[in-house]
């Protein structure tokens, strides 16, 4: 009877077990009692029951009371599944090493169409190969949580049962998304709170994974070598935000550039401090150690771990030693003496602010993920005297003015979206540059500016002392860019404000349209952004360790920084030809090591420094002009443009300089004027179709008219001041009589 009513009531199986012992013991008490019993068996009866019945209520009080116990400890704990259980234990499907890996889970169904091993049949039916692949990769695989070489992928399966929604005093219950730990086996819901997860455990020192999990095979690291340096990287190491050994193979030709700087530095003095402040993998660093070798001391740095780990075993996978020290002033001091091995790589795990602060370079790369401009301040504060600090900006969208207010944030810098973006995001950083060198009294000498699809590289020269650093300040000024035509302008020196800025823009917007036409954009940096001789050098040393991918844009460098259309380039050494400066720099030749030895390091005489000046001052007229045009924003509708070899031609012809550019494949860098840049490309335009023919002279002649008629305007000016000069001598009537006829013409 019990039993029966235990079963009717609900009650679990240990309840129920409970129960029929009861009323076993009952049964045998009440055999026992005889006769007596036998009589009194109703109220005997009655007694078991009404005893069974509060046992009953009480199991159910019970019962909800531990329900409610677990319910708090399981949203205490980040629903933490079988604490009390043994380890180890298997690992969950959704903890994978690899995304094959989850393909061979639904692999083992044979049918042809199969199932996701990560979703019930009722949320993703079954389907062919290439959807599940596409489904696995889109929905499990990308939104994962990383760690120690697993993937926690989300989890769709019925193992975590979400809160009942109440409808209409009914109960649904559904199963959400959620995440399995590979550490507790707790199942979390967003992706977030498992990350948090995660790094809780990592702050208590709970690392070890409780599940049965084999060791990391060695096909997980995949290798790629790149100029005859091997790096070892994870899988996913073309995404920075999943993990700490990133690697871009789009940046190779930003690394060969830098290399090549580092080339020629090495060639002035040995040996050199180089400094790689981001190392992530250690690819750039390594390639400096194994090509310059004695010429150099590589230190690479990273203030993450993992990353420091991945640096030493890609070291020792190119035969490389590697120096570790713990301490940085232990390490400062066994740098100083000069007597380590030329093949060992120092190795050290600190902020990029602290070791620039801590140690002084010749050499310094910047490349952080983002802008550099937080890292300025500590590379200038320690680099030595003719030292060269590079560094690498990859934030594009406020540097390409798409986040205009990032750009005011993080450089000071007001700029739009213009035909020359690129060149404008360059002059930018340079700008920042200087103002960073100038408080730590250093001038800059800008030697490469490089601006393309994922990067902008500025490389600049330190020159120490507050005259460098004056000069350097100078050159950062606004300017002025017309919104109509696009023409540009840098503002004039001085601090007098003029009445009318709208004077100094070479056309005539302002007046003939409505309104503000112009903006004021900068502070920019106004000087030259190329340096010929260094540009010749890195050549050189390109075509000697033979980068070829990075010799096309060298080219094409050294043309824009000479201004010329001719690709005229001898490979020999720079040094027969007997240059030993550039820009105002100074530069030690092999040809005059016997003469002078510089110390790195220290300052130069005052003689030498005066001589710079000199060199300094007379090289700004030959600076290449500021800025290009692109010829397709500036075509003419309904007319057919000449080649741009063709256009350079003609321009050149006409007596300016030009050349191309690498910012822009269809820009021309030239000193004409913008009138005068369409004057000549529309005057060797020719019609598309028959009825621009009578537009297209047209449209030229109006143009050739308007230069005529300023030209006119500019003689008969002329002439009127020879007439008032004429008039005092008193021949005033023969010339009245033989220019009016010119003046009438000209009006």
């Amino acid at each position: 009877m019990a039993a029966e009513e235990a079963v009717e009531a609900g009650l679990s199986a240990e309840r129920l077990q409970e129960a029929e012992e009861e009323a076993a013991e009952n049964g045998a008490s009440s055999a026992g009692g005889g006769e007596a019993a036998a009589l009194n068996g109703e109220v005997g009866c009655t007694k078991v029951e009404n005893n069974n019945l509060s046992v009953k209520a009480g199991s159910e009080v019970e019962t909800k009371e531990e329900r409610t116990e677990h319910e708090s400890i399981r949203e205490s704990d980040s629903n933490i599944l079988d604490v009390s259980s043994d380890y180890p234990r298997e690992k969950h499907l959704s903890i994978q090493r690899q995304l094959a890996d989850l393909e061979k889970l639904a692999d083992l169904n044979e049918a042809e169409k199969k199932p996701c091993p990560l979703c019930p049949e009722e949320k993703f039916k079954a389907c062919y190969g290439h959807k599940l692949h596409r489904h696995l990769q889109n929905l499990h695989w990308k939104i994962s949580v990383e760690f120690e070489g697993y993937r926690m992928c989300i989890c769709h399966l019925p193992c975590r049962v979400a809160k009942p929604n109440f409808v209409a005093d009914q109960a649904f219950s559904k199963m959400g998304a959620h995440y399995h730990c590979i550490i507790c086996s707790a199942t979390i819901t967003r992706r977030t709170d498992m990350i948090g997860h995660i790094n809780r455990h990592v702050n208590k020192g709970e690392t070890e994974s409780r599940f049965i999990t084999a060791p990391a095979p060695k096909s997980s690291c995949e290798v790629l070598k790149e100029a005859d340096a091997d790096v070892q990287v994870l899988p996913n190491y073309f995404t920075p935000q999943k993990t700490d050994s990133y690697f871009n193979p789009k940046m190779k030709l930003n690394r060969q550039l830098i290399f090549c700087a580092l080339a020629v530095l090495a060639e002035e003095r040995k040996p050199i401090e180089c400094l790689d402040a981001f190392g992530a993998t250690g690819i750039m660093g390594l390639q400096w150690a194994k090509h310059l070798r004695s010429s150099v001391r590589v230190t690479i740095n990273d203030c993450n771990e993992n990353s420091v780990t991945m640096i030493q075993e890609n070291c020792h996978l190119n035969k490389m030693k590697v120096k570790v020290s713990a301490k940085e002033e232990d390490n400062y001091e066994a740098l100083g003496d000069g007597e380590e091995n030329t093949d060992t790589i120092e190795v050290t795990k600190m902020d990029a602010n602290v070791i620039m602060h801590l140690r002084s370079f010749d050499f310094i790369h910047l490349d952080p993920f983002g802008t550099s401009v937080n890292y300025l301040d500590s590379a200038f504060r320690n680099v030595r005297n003719l030292g060269i600090v590079s560094l690498t900006s990859t934030d594009i969208s406020s540097l390409y003015a798409k986040a205009q207010h990032v750009t005011l944030r993080h450089y000071g810098c007001n700029i739009v979206r213009t035909e020359y973006y690129k060149e404008l995001a360059a002059r930018t950083v340079i700008a920042a540059v200087a103002r960073s060198a100038a408080r730590c009294n250093k001038g800059i000498e800008v030697l490469l500016a490089v601006a393309l699809e994922h990067f902008v590289l500025v490389v600049v020269r330190v020159l120490r002392g507050p005259s460098p650093a004056d000069d350097s300040a100078k050159k950062i000024r606004y300017l002025i860019h017309c919104q109509w035509c696009e023409e540009r302008i840098f503002q004039k020196e001085g601090n007098m404000v003029e009445e009318n800025p709208y004077q100094q823009l070479p056309c005539d917007c302002h007046g003939s349209m409505p309104g503000r036409t112009a903006v004021v954009l900068g502070p920019l940096w106004s000087g030259a952004l190329f340096n010929t001789g260094f540009l010749r050098r890195m050549l050189f040393e390109a075509v000697q360790y033979g980068l070829d991918d990075v010799q096309p844009l060298l080219k094409t460098v050294v043309c824009e920084a000479e201004c010329t259309t001719s690709k005229n380039f001898s490979t020999h050494s720079p040094s027969d030809e007997n240059k030993q400066e550039e820009c105002g720099v100074y530069i030690k030749t092999p040809d005059m090591l016997a003469e002078s030895d510089v110390v790195p390091g220290k300052r130069k005489n005052n003689e030498v420094m005066r001589n710079a000046t000199k060199r300094q001052k007379t090289d700004n007229s030959a600076e290449h002009p500021a800025f290009y045009y692109n010829i397709h924003r500036h075509s003419l509708k309904g007319m057919n443009m000449p080649k741009l070899n063709k256009f350079l031609n003609y321009l050149s012809e006409a007596g300016y300089r030009v050349s191309r550019t690498h910012f822009d494949p269809m820009g021309v860098r030239t000193n004409a004027p913008l009138a005068q840049f369409k004057t000549v490309l529309m005057k060797h335009s020719t019609p598309t179709y028959a009825g621009g023919q009578t537009e297209g002279p047209l449209q030229l002649t109006e143009d050739v008219q308007v230069g005529d008629q300023l030209q006119a305007a500019a003689d008969s000016k002329a002439k009127d001041d020879e007439l008032l000069e004429e008039k005092k001598s008193g021949d005033t009537a023969a010339i009245f009589a033989e220019d009016c006829p010119t003046h009438c013409a000209a009006n």
